[in-house]
Order: structure tokens, then C-alpha cells, then sequence
């Protein structure tokens, strides 16, 4: 039986490729100065702990707002709002980045990014709207795929002009696309539920009880914790250690991306459907886990180039699948407070990654931050294999 929100005529391809292109400026606006942001902290004067936390804020301001977000736009019954509202506060962040440099102000605009991302569940409930209710894991593939073209783009065309141009160029580029998504956005095609009876509260809260949201979100926690110690966290500063540029440092996040987003796309038709998901996910994370190890031992850029590609794509392995369980088991209309729930969860992960392990970094050194970063994603690999379990619909 169809959903209400599928039971609404669908956009033409024409909507579903406008909102795909959206999508990857979303993204591109907000991860344009990504490569040279924590090695950029640092240069401002903060330490490994103050640059975790503000790498981290960006997690923090997203697990504050993110289940109310999907509150109000279940409650609402719209999203569209919150698509134009996502591309507005990511057009503001990077202004303020750019206007107000120093340490204060990374924190502060940083954490206006996390703002403008917490609009994500609105950007993937409305998107799943368009497929059917059993295309859940094809939609999420898609998106996911749109979702790292923008930061692979951003990552690439980042590093490139913050060597050729500066660092403070690259917070323009992210202002310059987010006004352009903004525009973008207000053509949005939106399927509308009909409206039955008022959403309850309660019925919202029990969404949050469910075994296998929590499960999954549990999951994710460890997956953003890894992938920002790593990635978007603190692998460009050791790259930056050995040598690399501003354009290296892009091409080394843009390596890390380009794997993820081709894993993304084989894990509905392939990974998922053919070794099923709780194989699919442990394997991520025991790959990812490997590669966190490895990076503080290389000594050289191809090194880090390669075993990074690896882990993006042990990365792409576990994430889209998680976000896919996520609303599987979930009732159409509580779709957007499964979504907003999972996503805020995971924050924890985004926010405490990065400021644990610069905490760690501060005391030990780097090296021994990655190798804690790498027992994390061990952890989450015994995790996924003992509890991830054939799901059944229960809220």
C-alpha cells in the first residue's frame, strides 16, 4: 500500500534532476574550504583541542537542532521551506567566515554551517518523496551520490583556489554557490501530504524509542566520529606535515570523497542486496578502521593518497546503508523525526570525533589521536555484526 506521500502525483525528471543539482551545491557551499579549514584554525593560533572543538561545532549546532527541524517540518508537512532555509544560513556562514577571521569567528560560523546542515533531513525526506516506498535505499544511494559530487567538487575547486588565490578565497567560492543554490532552491518541486489529523507529540517521542533507529544511529555516531577525526578533521594536518600544499591537501580530501561516492552508488543494487546489510556495514568499518591506523605511518602523499581512497570507500560502505535503515522501518509520516533523529544522533559522533581526538592529539600527539580514531572504527565493526538484524516495521 502506498504512502500518503507517495500517493501524490510524483515530479517530473525534470524536478528530480533540479533537486540532484541543489543538492551538490548544498554541499559545495558548505564544504568548499574544508582542505585548508583545521591546518586554517591552527595558523589562527588555536591547538589541536580548540581546533577540535571547532571543527566538532559544526556536529554540535546539528545535534541541537536537528530533531526539532524534523519536528516542525513533519508537523508542517513541508519541506521545501527548510531546502531554501539550509542554502541561507550556508550562504551566511561563509560570509561570516570570510568577514570575521580569527578563532572566535571560526567557531561561531563554523557552528552556523552545522545550523545550515541540520536542514539535511528536509533535503533527503523530500527527496525519498519521489521514488516509491520501496525504492528507500535507491533514493538514499542517489542522493548520497549528488551529496559527494558537491563535496568532491568543493574539495577539488577548494584547494586549487586557496593556493593559487589564499585561504579566505575559499569562503567566498562557498558564498558565491550557496546564492546560487538559494536562488536554485526556490523552484523546488514538493509533494505535499494530506492532511489527516494533526501529528501528535507523543507519537513524535516514540519515534525516538525505536530499537532499530537507535541501533543504527548508534552506529553512525562511530562512523562521524572516524570520519571527522580523519577526513575532515585532522589527516590534512599530517598531510600538511609532510609536505603537502594547499591543492594537495584539496586533492587528498577530493581522493577521500570520489571512493565514497562510488561505493555509494554500487550499495542498494550490489553491497546491501547481495551481501546483505550487516555484512555490507562490518566490512566498512573494519576497512575504514585500517586506514585511520595507517595514516599517521606514511611518510609520503601517494601513501596517504592510497590508503585513504580505501578508507573513503569503507566509508561509502557503511554510511549510505545506515542512513537507508534509518527511515526503512518507519511510517511515511514520521519520516522526516526518524530522519531528523538519526541525523541529530550522529552529530555526537561529528562533535565529540574531532574534540576527542584533538584532546588526545594535545596530550600524546597526533599520532597517537589516529590510532584512538582506529580502535573506534574496530569497536563499530564488532558493533554492526552483533546487532544489526533483519529490521521490522514498528513505528
Amino acid at each position: 500500500m502506498l504512502n500518503d506521500e507517495n500517493a501524490s502525483v510524483k515530479p517530473k525528471g525534470s524536478s528530480v534532476a533540479l533537486f540532484c543539482i541543489i543538492t551538490a551545491l548544498y554541499w559545495f557551499s558548505l564544504y568548499a574550504y574544508i582542505p585548508i579549514f583545521t591546518p586554517y584554525v591552527e595558523s589562527l593560533g588555536a591547538g589541536h583541542t580548540m581546533t577540535g572543538l571547532i571543527v566538532g561545532s559544526y556536529g554540535l549546532t546539528q545535534l541541537l537542532l536537528r530533531i526539532p527541524l524534523g519536528i516542525v517540518s513533519d508537523r508542517l508537512r513541508k519541506r521545501k521551506i527548510f531546502v531554501s532555509l539550509g542554502m541561507l544560513l550556508s550562504l551566511g556562514s561563509s560570509l561570516g567566515l570570510w568577514l570575521v577571521p580569527g578563532v572566535w569567528g571560526a567557531l561561531i560560523f563554523r557552528g552556523l554551517a552545522g545550523a545550515a546542515a541540520s536542514t539535511w533531513v528536509a533535503f533527503t525526506v523530500l527527496f525519498s518523496s519521489y521514488f516509491n516506498e520501496g525504492q528507500a535505499q535507491k533514493a538514499i544511494g542517489t542522493i548520497n551520490v549528488f551529496n559527494s559530487l558537491g563535496q568532491m567538487l568543493a574539495t577539488f575547486a577548494g584547494g586549487w583556489l586557496a593556493q593559487s588565490v589564499g585561504w579566505q578565497s575559499t569562503f567566498i567560492l562557498a558564498a558565491i554557490v550557496g546564492a546560487i543554490g538559494l536562488v536554485a532552491s526556490l523552484f523546488v518541486a514538493e509533494t505535499r501530504v494530506p492532511t489527516k489529523q494533526p501529528l501528535q507529540v507523543e507519537q513524535l517521542l516514540k519515534v525516538g524509542k525505536s530499537v532499530s533507529l537507535l541501533t543504527v544511529s548508534g552506529l553512525a555516531i562511530l562512523s562521524q566520529f572516524v570520519t571527522f577525526a580523519t577526513v575532515f578533521g585532522f589527516t590534512t594536518v599530517h598531510a600538511q606535515s609532510i609536505g603537502a600544499g594547499e591543492f594537495e591537501m584539496g586533492l587528498l580530501t577530493l581522493i577521500s570523497t570520489l571512493p565514497y561516492m562510488l561505493a555509494s552508488t554500487l550499495v542498494g543494487s550490489v553491497f546491501a542486496t547481495r551481501f546483505g546489510e550487516r555484512r555490507t556495514v562490518t566490512i566498512g568499518f573494519a576497512i575504514v578502521a585500517v586506514c585511520a591506523a595507517i595514516i599517521p605511518f606514511t611518510r609520503s602523499m601517494s601513501g596517504l593518497y592510497i590508503s585513504q581512497a580505501i578508507g573513503g570507500f569503507g566509508r561509502g560502505m557503511v554510511f549510505p546503508v545506515l542512513m537507508g535503515l534509518s527511515i526503512k522501518t518507519v511510517e511515511p509520516d514520521k519520516r522526516a523525526t526518524a530522519m531528523g533523529f538519526f541525523q541529530a544522533i550522529y552529530a555526537v559522533g561529528m562533535f565529540v570525533g574531532p574534540f576527542l581526538v584533538g584532546l588526545i592529539s594535545d596530550a600524546v600527539g597526533l599520532t597517537g589521536g589516529f590510532l584512538a580514531t582506529a580502535a573506534v572504527g574496530t569497536v563499530a565493526a564488532f558493533v554492526a555484526w552483533a546487532s544489526l538484524k533483519p529490521l521490522s516495521r514498528s513505528i
